[in-house]
């Protein structure tokens, strides 16, 4: 059975009206990561996602005081893929500062896919470092942390059309109960898995006779659990001389109906064929492995 995400929110005329969370009445101004994080990490383990947000469930962009969080990177630079089973895990980091020096405990993010927060339509997959204890930010001066945040996502959250372009909402507070929070701190790209094949037949073949070279391009399909063609995609076919280390384009090939690829050439010398796909928005970029044709 397909698990799929879901926001912890209930439907008022078709938008999602977030819960509300409590956080200790330290101050007027106090935004508290960690019991934020606590009660996401429950939901999460309820078997289902949340989204959360501070003081009276805003998830705006919002700043008390002095706090602010910066340089956001998700994967460290990478997109996100995901196959058909596999789990990916992943780290967003982010620098946090503040005059009094930052609470080291209140560090937290949501990754979401959606025009907004609010709005997400998988709901919000909340940091793992949400049990009250765990340090999610280290001091680097009086002023400065860096946060280190862990992320686990399932394929079988997901459906085809949450691939592409998600975002990340992240939050810190100061030891001075200052705090931050920025609903679209940075995007990333979460991509379906793609593979793609060669095969030179015949082999051997004498120089000069056509060569017919087939492959498939197929990506993870995230509604069925199961990989399909990935059809009607440009692919290049390349070739190397044995006695060279450089791959050279022949030509472009478009993918069929069923994601097959198949096109002719003449065979002039000893090598390797490959086909190459440049990747879409929802997809990342695959080479296949090489196939050596012998030309006598």
């Amino acid at each position: 059975m397909r698990i799929r995400a879901t926001a912890a929110a209930v439907t008022v005329s078709g938008a999602l009206a977030l819960t509300a969370i409590a956080v200790p009445a330290q101050a007027d101004s106090v935004w508290d990561g960690a019991a934020i994080g606590a009660q996401a990490k429950a939901a999460l383990k309820a078997g289902h996602a949340t989204s959360f947000a501070a003081r009276s469930a805003a998830v705006d962009d919002e700043q008390v005081g002095d706090t602010a969080v910066s340089n956001v990177v998700v994967n460290g630079g990478k997109d996100v893929v995901l196959g058909i089973s596999a789990k990916a895990k992943f780290k967003v980091t982010f620098t946090a500062t503040d005059d009094s020096g930052i609470d080291n405990t209140s560090g937290a993010a949501i990754v979401y896919h959606g025009s907004d927060l609010d709005s997400s339509n998988i709901g919000a997959l909340p940091n793992e470092d949400t049990d009250g204890s765990t340090t999610t930010c280290k001091t680097v001066s009086a002023t400065k942390s860096t946060c280190t945040l862990n992320f686990t996502v399932d394929p079988l959250w997901l459906y085809n059309t949450d691939a592409g372009s998600w975002k990340v909402w992240v939050g810190a507070q100061g030891k001075d109960y200052d705090y931050s929070v920025r609903e679209n701190a940075k995007t990333f790209s979460t991509k379906r898995y793609a593979k793609l094949s060669t095969n030179a037949t015949p082999e051997p073949i004498k120089k000069g006779k056509t060569l017919t070279v087939k492959g498939a391009l197929t990506r993870a399909n995230w509604d069925t659990s199961k990989y399909a063609g990935y059809t009607k995609q440009k692919v290049t076919l390349q070739f190397r001389k044995k006695t060279s280390s450089t791959y050279s384009t022949l030509k472009t090939v478009t993918s069929d109906s069923k994601g097959n690829l198949s096109t002719t050439v003449k065979a002039s010398a000893d090598g390797y064929f490959r086909y190459k796909f440049a990747g879409t928005s929802t997809t990342p970029a695959v080479t296949s492995t090489s196939d050596f044709v012998d030309v006598r």
